[in-house]
């Protein structure tokens, strides 16, 4: 197959999953209010009101339902971006806004799976190539709705945080076997993970968890696994920053954040380590060469 052929059909994938880590969103959203108030720790009362009908679904029975007016989601209402668009954004009875968090997902997990297999860094014609890229863009789903949950709620939900945690490790694993200086590939997996990991846990106990939350200490461990590179780390963390002050200070100049106000910082954590993981060999590379 050629390269268009597959861009096209990631591209797809890409939506199909896109559709699922939205609706995953609202699932783990309304068990995590369900586990607070059975806590007795605070919450949101009428978002749980909202949210609660997610939680009495069984696996049998478990379909998309409208939030508003408990409308059953019939297949044609869950064609990818093209159900929303042919909607007008707005559920098909009540006619309710539906929100622009399901299209903008949607698309954006397309664009990642095209764009990770255009610019991957390995050789698809080895095994270690392929198992990676396929770990890579499994992983990026989790990492969709640690985005999207983070920048709505200001947490990372510690379920999908393991099992990127997993996925790093399974890549990390593989990176060392197939690495020819197996001894090197371990140390660098290992300062991979204490520079994006280890950095934001010292940042964590110093401030006491004020700067940085626990939830962005296992962010860091799994992309320090899933870039398995001490060198990419440094990029992702450099990266990270820069996008965040790219995004921060335009926005404290017109005056809509002050300083203390909360900014999810897990989102930009993963737009460094994409940005690590297809370039950042490239701009290593690059930057080697100013110094010499």
């Amino acid at each position: 197959m050629n390269e268009v052929l597959i861009s096209i059909i990631l591209g797809i994938l890409g939506l199909l999953l896109g559709s699922f880590a939205g609706a995953s969103v609202w699932r783990l959203r309304a068990r995590e209010l369900a586990s607070d108030k059975d806590s007795h720790e605070e919450y949101d009362h009428e978002e749980y009101k909202k949210l609660k009908k997610l939680n009495n679904n069984t696996l049998r029975n478990d379909r998309s339902t409208c939030l508003s007016c408990d409308y059953k989601l019939r297949w044609y209402d869950l064609i990818p971006l093209l159900s929303w668009i042919g909607l007008g954004g707005k559920c098909r009875r009540c006619k309710q806004k539906i929100g622009y968090m399901e299209p903008v997902i949607e698309i954006g997990l397309a664009l990642f799976f095209v764009v990770s297999y255009l610019l991957w860094p390995m050789s698809l014609d080895s095994f270690v190539g392929i198992v990676s890229i396929i770990i890579w863009l499994i992983a990026g789903v989790g990492l969709a709705i640690m985005t999207v949950y983070d920048i709505k709620w200001f947490l990372l939900p510690d379920s999908v945080s393991y099992s990127v945690i997993g996925l790093g490790l399974i890549s990390s694993i593989i990176a060392v076997i197939g690495s020819e200086d197996k001894l090197y590939a371990l140390s660098s997996v290992a300062g991979s993970v204490l520079i994006l990991g280890g950095l934001y846990y010292f940042l964590y106990v110093v401030s006491k968890h004020k700067w940085v939350g626990f939830g962005d200490v296992k962010l860091g461990i799994g992309l320090g696994l899933l870039l398995a590179n001490w060198h990419l780390a440094f990029i992702a963390l450099f990266m990270a920053n820069l996008v965040g002050c790219l995004f921060v200070i335009p926005l404290m100049l017109l005056g809509k954040l002050g300083r203390k106000s909360r900014v999810p910082f897990g989102p930009m954590l993963i737009a460094g380590a994409v940005i690590a993981m297809l370039v950042g060999n490239l701009l290593f590379d690059w930057y080697i060469g100013l110094l010499y």
